[in-house]
């Protein structure tokens, strides 16, 4: 896992608008969440309409909220950039879906799942790196994005987030063959 501390790795990856989003284009915001998300996991499925509402919700207090796809979309089509287009209006994501293709950024945030979530403070150093609540598919716990918002909340109020972080659980990331990151 990226350590607490760690300043956020930088990238730039276009969005889903056809637009080159950066790291620096979200530093007047005292919060940014990046998350690495896809199209087709089914544990990013039963957290979608919750991911669009709390893109909202933070908009609205000036944190930055970023998604990023780095799975490998020729052997997994449903995750195209294309697909992505669809994706984000269909959600109502309102936030940046970027793709990383070459999966560079993923590795650099030492990603390992869909969805993945990791928080950043002013100074971009990371806060918190975990799971959005404990709902699950199947398992029965409302989705509340309580882990989340807490740390982000915590942020804001300018205290460090709980260490007691969950890490998030979902599909691994497809990783082009040959690929595959060395922290597994």
């Amino acid at each position: 896992m990226l350590a607490l501390g760690t300043p956020a790795p930088d990238f730039q990856l276009p969005n889903v608008d056809g637009k080159t989003v950066s790291l620096a284009d979200f530093k007047g915001s005292p919060v940014l969440v990046v998350m690495f998300l896809c199209n087709h996991c089914p544990y990013v499925k039963h957290l979608r309409a919750a991911l669009a509402e709390f893109g909202r919700e933070c908009a609205a207090k000036n944190v930055a909220v970023v998604a990023i796809s780095s799975n490998d979309a020729r052997n997994y089509p449903d995750d195209s950039p294309a697909k992505m287009v669809a994706e984000a209006r269909t959600a109502g994501y309102t936030f940046p879906y970027l793709y990383d293709e070459s999966q560079k950024v993923a590795k650099a945030y030492r990603a390992s799942c869909t969805p993945d979530f990791f928080v950043f403070d002013r100074g971009r150093r990371l806060v918190y790196r975990g799971q959005f609540d404990a709902s699950r598919p199947g398992n029965g716990i409302p989705v509340s994005g309580k882990d989340l918002r807490a740390a982000v909340d915590a942020v804001l109020r300018g205290t460090p987030p709980s260490i007691n972080q969950v890490p998030s659980m979902g599909c691994n990331i497809k990783w082009k063959a040959g690929n595959e990151p060395d922290y597994f």
